[in-house]
């Protein structure tokens, strides 16, 4: 890209998304990893933006951009649909060029359509899943370009990688 233009020395736009409770708490402790970026949270629950808004303040950051999506499960299948529409309409506005999520639903429709829109991905499986990949984590797995998880017993060739314990 030619020097000066506003491309050139944009901050990589990333969009942290997981559902609320472990899966929340995990991917907001990734916060440091996300220092130097523009970053987009988004959740299931409006609760937490004061939060999100406080730790990007303690880190010295200015405060991110927060989005709520619909909270959904696997039992409850129109509002999957919904959620999924949803996440497909929150990509296409923020144009992430990463997509960090620790899971549920919302990080498997994110990972899904954001590979689709050309944005990098990485999927870390909850450091509660010790004796099996969540679901969402199986199923989104080989979407994701980096697929982590946090026990050494649970990686294997074709994916999940275990690096170490990150949360």
């Amino acid at each position: 890209m030619p020097q000066g233009s506003p491309t050139a020395t944009r901050q990589p736009r990333v969009l942290a998304i997981s559902s609320t409770g472990g899966h929340w708490i995990q991917l907001l402790r990734l916060a440091p990893a996300f220092d130097g970026c523009t970053v987009h949270y988004a959740t299931t629950a409006s609760d937490f933006r004061s939060h999100v808004e406080r730790l990007a303040q303690s880190r010295g950051q200015p405060p991110p951009a927060y989005h709520v999506v619909t909270d959904a499960n696997r039992w409850e299948k129109v509002r999957l649909i919904r959620q999924a529409l949803e996440v497909l309409l929150l990509l296409l506005r923020v144009r992430p060029d990463v997509i960090v999520t620790t899971g549920a639903s919302v990080g498997y429709f994110a990972l899904r359509f954001g590979r689709m829109l050309g944005a990098r991905t990485c999927w870390l499986d909850s450091i509660a899943n010790a004796k099996e990949l969540s679901l969402s984590g199986e199923r989104a797995g080989p979407y994701a370009q980096l697929w982590l998880t946090q026990w050494p017993e649970l990686a294997k060739v074709e994916g999940p990688r275990y690096e170490g314990q990150v949360l």
